[in-house]
Formats: C-alpha cells, sequence, structure tokens
C-alpha cells in the first residue's frame, strides 16, 4: 500500500533492486493512492523490504505472501542470481516477517492444543504401560508442542514481548495438561483394575528408561530446538520436526503421571528432571540459533532491548540447565561406576569358579547398590552357580574373598548353587 506522495519513492527502490513490479491505483481513500505487487526470491524479502521501509513504507502497509508457486517475470531470474550468494550463506532464510507468521501459524487455538496434548498424553500413558514402543512414537506426532516453543525464542529476538509471554504461557500449559492427563488416566487404570494387579511399572523398558536420566537427554532435546528453529527458518516441514519436539517432552510427562498414579517418587523425580531439562534446552538452543542466525526487531533502537532480554533470558535458561545438569551428571557417572564394577564383578567371579576347576560355571550375576549420593556403594552381591551332582565345598567363601579383594570393600556375597547334570 503506497501512501500519498511516497509513489515516485517506492518505484525508484524498486526499479533500483532490479524488481518487476504492477502498480494499481487505490480509490478506496486518500491516505493510500496506489498498491504495488511484486515478486522476490526468498533472501531479497529482507533487504527488499528494508529499502522500502527507507522510502517510507512502514510495517502496516505491506503482507508478504509465501505461498506462490509460479513466478512469470524477466527480470525473477536475475534477482535470483544477485541474492543467491547471501541464499547460499543464509541457507535460504526467511525474513523476520515470515517467520513471526510462521510462529503464528504453528500456534493452535487454545482448545485444540489442550485437547490433542490431552489425547497426546492418554496415549503416550498407554505405551508406556504397554511397553510398545510404536505405540509410544504415536502419541508424539499427535502433540502440537513446538509452536510455543519456537513463538518464544522469536518473541525474544524480534522484540515481541506478546508473542514470547504467549509461547511460555502455552509451554507451561501444555506440560502440566500433559502431565495430569496421564496422571488422571494411570488412576483410572488402577482404579477400574485394567492393568495387571501388582504391576510394578519400573519393570517395563519404557518406563524404566525414563527413571533415571543422563546428560544424552540434553543430546536431544538441544538437537530437538535446533531443529524446529531451522525447520521455521528455512521452510522444513514443521510437522516432521514437531515430532522431534514430542519425543523430548510427552513420554516423560507421561512418565510423571505414570509416578504419581502409582506412588513412585524416584519416577517422578527422575521423568520429572527430564522435562525440566528438556524444555529449558529447547528454549536455549532454538533461541541461541535465533540470534546467531542474525533476526533483530525492525527498528534499531530496539535492538538494544532485545539484545538484553536476550543475554537476560539465555542466562537464567543456561543456568536453570546447569543446576539440573548436576543430578543429569551424578546419574550418568553411577551409571558408569555400576557397569564398570558389576563388570569388574563378574570377570572375578569367573576367574575364581576357573581356578576351582570343579566344573562349575556362573549362570547369574546381581550387584545390588545402596546410597542417597552417586557413586553408590555395593552392598550385596547375589551369584547363581551351576555346580555338579554332589556340589562344592567352600565356593561361597572363595568367591567372597575374590570380590572383596577386586573391588576393594566390604561386601556381602550370597552363592546360590544350582545342580547341573549333563549327559
Amino acid at each position: 500500500m503506497i501512501p500519498a506522495g511516497k509513489r515516485a519513492a517506492v518505484i525508484r527502490a524498486l526499479d533500483d533492486e532490479g524488481v518487476d513490479y504492477v502498480v494499481t491505483d487505490e480509490t478506496s481513500g486518500r491516505e493510500y493512492t496506489a498498491v504495488a505487487t511484486f515478486p522476490l526470491p526468498t533472501a531479497a524479502v529482507e533487504p527488499v523490504l528494508e529499502r522500502l521501509r527507507e522510502a517510507g513504507i512502514d510495517e502496516s502497509t505491506y503482507t508478504v505472501i509465501v505461498a506462490a508457486e509460479t513466478v512469470i517475470s524477466r527480470r525473477f531470474e536475475a534477482l535470483e542470481d544477485e541474492y543467491e550468494e547471501e541464499a547460499e550463506r543464509g541457507g535460504d532464510r526467511i525474513s523476520r516477517e515470515e517467520l513471526q507468521a510462521k510462529a503464528d501459524d504453528l500456534a493452535s487455538g487454545l482448545r485444540t492444543y489442550v485437547l490433542m496434548t490431552v489425547i497426546s498424553a492418554v496415549i503416550a500413558t498407554a505405551g508406556l504401560l504397554l511397553d510398545s514402543p510404536a505405540t509410544v512414537v504415536g502419541s508424539m506426532v499427535i502433540a502440537p508442542l513446538i509452536g510455543p516453543a519456537m513463538s518464544a525464542a522469536i518473541g525474544t529476538v524480534v522484540d515481541d514481548e506478546d508473542m514470547f509471554r504467549r509461547g511460555v504461557r502455552m509451554q507451561v500449559l501444555g506440560v502440566a495438561v500433559a502431565i495430569g492427563a496421564a496422571t488422571l488416566f494411570a488412576f483410572a487404570l488402577r482404579w477400574f483394575a485394567l492393568v495387571p494387579p501388582g504391576l510394578d511399572p519400573l519393570e517395563l523398558a519404557e518406563v524404566s528408561e525414563r527413571l533415571a536420566p543422563n546428560v544424552l537427554v540434553l543430546v536431544v532435546a538441544i538437537g530437538a530446538g535446533v531443529a524446529g528453529i531451522v525447520s521455521l527458518m528455512v521452510g522444513v516441514s514443521a510437522t516432521l520436526v514437531g515430532v522431534m519436539i514430542a519425543v523430548a517432552l510427552i513420554p516423560p510427562a507421561a512418565a510423571v503421571g505414570i509416578g504419581i498414579a502409582f506412588q513412585i517418587p524416584r519416577l517422578v523425580l527422575g521423568a520429572g528432571v527430564i522435562v525440566a531439562v528438556n524444555v529449558l534446552s529447547i528454549n536455549l538452543s532454538a533461541l541461541v540459533v535465533l540470534w546467531y542466525e542474525g533476526y533483530r526487531p525492525q527498528s534499531w533502537f530496539r535492538e538494544d532491548d532485545a539484545r538484553a532480554a536476550f543475554l537476560k533470558r539465555a542466562a537464567v535458561l543456561a543456568a536453570a540447565i546447569a543446576v539440573l545438569s548436576v543430578f543429569l551428571g551424578g546419574v550418568t557417572y553411577e551409571s558408569y561406576v555400576a557397569s564398570t564394577t558389576e563388570a569388574d564383578i563378574r570377570t572375578a567371579a569367573g576367574d575364581e569358579l576357573a581356578a576351582l576347576d570343579s566344573g562349575l560355571e556362573l549362570l547369574e550375576l546381581e550387584v545390588d547398590r545402596t546410597g542417597t549420593v552417586p557413586p553408590l556403594s555395593t552392598e550385596r552381591v547375589v551369584i547363581t552357580v551351576g555346580a555338579p551332582p554332589g556340589g562344592v565345598e567352600g565356593v561361597a567363601d572363595a568367591l567372597d574373598r575374590r570380590i572383596e579383594a577386586t573391588i576393594g570393600t566390604d561386601v556381602r556375597v550370597e552363592v546360590r548353587l544350582v545342580t547341573i547334570d549333563r549327559a
């Protein structure tokens, strides 16, 4: 929309940029005298809009349409060649206005957002209790969580406070709704005896893997955040990337609900840490990528405010992740110590049984570790040994001495002899 007195300046700017355009007289009011329509390559949108703003066109007088399938223009190929280097350098980065529009498109209505989150959480809960990876993956496809996460980051870098706050509110609401729906559904399953009596969720692989998170969950969350924001910047299908973000949030949120319903505090803690770390990491990675790619507010005098908001929010997110990473690091270290200790005990027990040379063989090994702060201490070792008929004396004492010498601590060793007769 060309305001009165700006027609010549706009046409000169478009001519200087080598853009094909159509100018139509506007007769509906005195404020605007004409409408100009013109096609642009993706990389040219932001520079040309900036040139038009210098000519007197403000953001309320233009619309960027991104759904054009075909452009018939004699000079369009030349314009593409002109901006080809910039497109290669920026990876076909879209303009700030397009990015904001895409974020708005991903923000579904409140009712739809809540409904789809509830359905996704219920399906994920059923999948975890069925120990069905396929069902858990299916729940992620319908989770509408990519929009709020991306909106919060975009709102920060372009200094759109309303978009940022809406993104944060929707993320908090989504996580709360997912955990609440999973809790109620798991309670209902127990109340109506739709799960086997005495079921221990921790015996299910899909649930137990959310019990003790390690630092690798950071890789998943950061990767999801980077992929999400890059998909918006270059036009990759946001639906597919949204599944990756749902991977980081929906299953652990469902695990928290199961932990509440089945009264398993350590599952609530472990899965809750995963949810918190993933939400923070997705937001931080998206925020850093956007700022690195050069997205800034339209007005230069708002850049300082945007920079201050970016630094403040990035610092808060990084600090929170660092605090939670202490827990993740502790779990990772404990997993390493537990696995190496078990391997050492298994090797020592096998060597000792071989040294006794009485037809003994190691059938099963169980290591119990106790404590509150990693690394935990080895309290008990239960060894199942296959022995020939008649048994062998002194096996328990020999294994106890060998294992204590190997790990360097006093430990209770229990040996279970199973008679094996071979024909």
